[in-house]
């Protein structure tokens, strides 16, 4: 016999003695047992209490529940479609959030023993490379560090025998692969012995990826003789799946020695050439903070061996992944803030779902009391209810981890700047999977939870006797609360979503110094086609030539560098001309230094305050000479006009004359005030120079025209032609991404607190029919009824906007470090999120009114 038939007979036997007992008193057999029987009182409860006793039944009442949900759910279809959106909508965005956040800041570099693994920066810039002599003392006199290694990303002409191709590397030290203790998937990989001094090891290491798509994985790749720059060198292997160097979002196509990808001469050169990242394991047992100590020890050897150069030489550690703490720091600060705001939709959505379950509970008052007065207990009431949450989060949760994960796939393969192989390394693992349950169970719980007060209070009696569970009163509700939190998180998602459009808007029209409309951008580099120093500027000037004979151009000009492309700059200390210890520490400033041509200013749309712009005279013979900027002259000599044919020093010594002022302009980045700029002629410092070309044409036939002049003077130079608006696309990624992850939160705490409002009007109007009818019959006003249906919502509306308001305020003050003069306090954005309130609260109280005003008390009260 079961657990179950044991129970019922035990039961049936009390009953039937009870029932003997009262016939022998004298009555009927039928009439005692009746009153045995409700003496005994309800047997699924007493049947209930002895499973929660004998602890058997937790399993079978589990799928009761389970099933018991389900057949509601299944009779409120559009319920539990809203319910099910709003979760999926909420718990998919904070799947994607964290899927960016794990793949950038949690998931460790994909290399053996990545805990151990640091990157070693200047402790002031946060820069994590250092010039490669210094490099090369950290290395040899450390003794923190197994080993250390460095690289550079370097953009070079690739010919595999059909024509040149313009690829990605990272260049890096000989001992990279042995330091990092990575084995390769195919052949081998170079090592420090195979370094003997510049143009040593003429060996490449592709990425798989690249061998895959370029060379069709053929494993007979190997020894094969391929042109680098014109140099011939040999592919020796193959680099592992899911190796794709030490920088997490830069995806190389090939490895090269560093020794032999660099001219010579940037190895000895303490000032300019620098290694673009230093990293190494720490050895067994050592902590972060006693390698720090060893390298402030060679710091200080560095400091009185070249006092000309090193000086303050303070070193700290980071995770290499995100470029040390210089990118590290602020990505892990905007996806933290990403993940609040995601956390802050989610609490919004949990709001709105405990608001109507709770008016959910409330219609369902009367099944509940006769649930209790048929001998349910409310602790099985709730936990039926909080099953059925529950079973809402997880169908939420499922859809939004599906939706989360195609988005996540899809980053995946996002190229946000085309011209660099740059990629979300984002690949869900069981932590996004982990996540998104666990949201999914703590939201069912916290929503489901709201309706405990409403059952644990509920009077079976009254409610049998009354028919509805009573009217709202003018007490603060638990529904009130949560409606007002949600209006509040959607006034902070709103403001931060105003501010971050505010700050993109004047980010794309800031004065940067150049215009870059109708702008081209032609980017030749010589050295990949093999022409020497020497042959360089003559080449430069056929080519410069050749492009102005194009019709339509206005001016060609040359740059060693277009300001803000591409995030690249260069800068150095500068010295007044009185000067006579030329350490770093005596600099008045640092500038940001070009190599420009003739008409280059007029090219690029940058207009000359004083003085004149470069001529042919301005060259290896004629004395050293200098256009700065406005914010130098100031900075160095006062005023624009004293500027004019001062002079100041390099750190090499040599003396500059100022021969012209230029406007302001953004160099570094677009949040910065305007930086300092000295641009010098291209012929007195030659170096490799892209093309700035200004024109009214269209930009593609432009374009067309532009590679047909360059092959015509120089076939084999590689090229890449883009608008400037486009070269921009790097330094406008971090304010665009950030622009559009905000507008998508604030659009979906809209629509949640659309939702809310509406739900907490419609319920209102609803409970208060009777009412309302009552109050037209007696004669009242359209406004009088709108206010007694829907004046608590346009109350909570209002206070939630301006709490909400007050705290975007204070939040959006992070995103001044995103976006150009990012002000929360603007009028425009005020405006504009008060508005936004105001006409979410008219559509969500739009259909309640109408519902509301077009009550027919005589038809009403005559159902009564």
């Amino acid at each position: 016999m079961s657990f179950e038939e044991e129970m019922d007979e035990e039961l049936r036997s009390h009953i039937e003695l009870r029932a003997d007992d009262l016939e022998r008193t004298g009555l009927p057999r039928a009439e005692a047992e009746r009153r045995a029987r409700l003496e005994f009182g309800a047997r699924e409860r007493v049947k209930e209490e002895i499973r929660e006793a004998a602890g058997t039944h937790f399993t079978e009442v589990l799928i009761q529940d389970a099933r018991f949900s389900l057949r509601i759910l299944r009779k409120s279809p559009g319920f539990t479609l809203v319910a099910v959106a709003t979760l999926a909508l909420a718990i998919g965005a904070n799947a994607v959030v964290f899927g960016v956040l794990n793949a950038l800041i949690l998931k460790p570099l994909d290399v053996p023993r990545a805990e151990s693994l640091y990157a070693i920066q200047d402790a002031k810039s946060s820069l994590p490379g250092q010039t490669y002599p210094d490099y090369e003392e950290l290395r040899d006199r450390n003794r923190s560090f197994e080993a250390i290694a460095g690289f550079n990303i370097l953009e070079a002409a690739l010919d595999a025998g059909d024509a040149p191709a313009r690829t990605w590397l990272l260049d890096t030290t000989s001992n990279y692969f042995d330091a990092l203790g990575i084995q390769p998937y195919l052949g081998r990989f170079f090592h420090a012995s195979d370094e003997h001094g510049p143009g040593s090891a003429p060996y490449i290491v592709l990425s798989y990826t690249f061998w895959q798509n370029h060379f069709a994985a053929d494993p007979k790749v190997v020894g094969r003789v391929v042109r680098m720059n014109k140099q011939p060198v040999t592919i020796i292997g193959v680099a592992p799946k899911e190796f794709h160097g030490t920088i997490l979002f830069f995806f190389p196509d090939f490895f090269a020695p560093m020794v032999q990808a660099e001219p010579r001469s940037n190895f000895t050169d303490h000032r300019t050439h620098w290694v673009f990242m230093t990293l190494g394991h720490l050895k067994p047992g050592v902590t972060p903070a006693q390698a720090i100590a060893d390298l402030n020890s060679v710091g200080a050897y560095l400091e009185k061996t070249y006092p000309q150069f090193d000086e303050n030489m303070k070193y700290s550690l980071a995770r290499p992944g995100l470029y040390g703490d210089f990118m590290g720091r602020p990505a892990k600060a905007f996806l933290s803030g990403l993940m609040l705001l995601s956390g802050l939709i989610l609490l919004a959505a949990c709001a709105n779902l405990g608001s109507l379950f709770a008016a959910r509970a409330a219609d369902r008052s009367r099944e509940v009391a006769l649930r209790l007065a048929l001998g349910a207990s409310r602790t099985r009431i709730l936990r039926q209810l909080l099953t059925e949450a529950v079973l809402v989060a997880l169908a939420g949760g499922a859809a939004g981890l599906f939706g989360s994960l195609a988005l996540l796939r899809v980053l995946g393969t996002w190229q946000p700047v085309p011209r660099f192989p740059l990629h979300m390394p984002v690949s869900p693992d069981a932590k996004v999977y982990l996540i998104a349950l666990g949201l999914a169970i703590v939201s069912g719980i916290l929503f489901g939870l709201v309706p405990v007060r409403q059952v644990l209070r509920t009077d079976p009696y009254q409610i049998v006797k009354s028919g509805q569970a009573g009217v709202p009163g003018r007490r603060i509700m638990l529904r009130d609360l949560l409606l007002a939190i949600q209006i509040a998180i959607c006034a902070v998602l709103m403001t931060s979503s105003f501010v971050a459009v505010r700050g993109l808007e004047r980010s794309l029209h800031a004065n940067f110094g150049f215009d870059p409309e109708g702008a081209m951008l032609m980017d030749v580099d010589l050295e990949m086609a093999g022409y020497g120093a020497d042959a360089v500027p003559d080449m430069q000037k056929r080519i410069l030539d050749a492009v102005k004979a194009i019709p339509g151009v206005s001016a060609v000009g040359m740059s060693s560098m277009a300001p803000l492309v591409n995030g690249s700059w260069a800068d150095s200390p500068v010295f007044t001309d009185q000067t006579t210890d030329l350490r770093d520490s005596n600099a008045v400033a640092d500038a940001v230094f070009y190599q420009v041509s003739p008409d280059y200013f007029q090219a690029a749309g940058t207009r000359m305050l004083a003085g004149r712009d470069f001529n042919g005279h301005d060259d290896k013979t004629a004395p050293r000479v200098a256009v700065v900027n406005g914010v130098f002259a100031r900075k160095l000599f006062g005023t624009v006009e004293q500027a004019l044919g001062a002079e100041y020093k390099m750190p090499d010594g040599a003396r500059i004359q100022v021969v012209g002022v230029v406007e302001d302009g953004r160099h570094k980045n677009l949040v910065s005030d305007p930086q300092l700029a000295m641009f010098f002629p291209l012929a007195q410092t030659p170096v490799s120079a892209g093309l700035v070309v200004r024109s009214s044409r269209d930009p593609q036939q432009l374009a067309d025209a532009m590679r047909a002049a360059l092959r015509r003077v120089a076939p084999a130079v590689p090229s890449y032609i883009q608008s400037w608006n486009q070269a921009m696309a790097l330094p406008l990624f971090p304010s665009r991404a950030a622009a559009a992850a905000l507008i998508v939160l604030g659009i979906m705490g809209a629509m949640l607190a659309l939702t809310g409002i509406f739900g907490m009007a419609a319920y209102s109007v609803s409970r208060r029919l009777k009412e309302i009818g009552i109050r037209l019959a007696l004669g009242a006003r359209k406004a009088q009824v709108l206010n007694t249906a829907l004046g608590r919502a346009f109350k909570l509306l209002a206070l939630g906007s301006i709490a909400g308001l007050a705290l975007g305020i204070i939040a959006s003050q992070v995103l001044a470090y995103v976006f150009y003069r990012a002000e929360p306090r603007d009028p425009l954005v005020l405006g504009g999120v008060v508005c936004v309130m105001l006409l979410l609260g008219l559509l969500a109280t739009w259909i309640p009114a109408q519902r509301a005003l077009s009550v027919d008390p005589l038809q009403l009260l005559r159902e009564e």
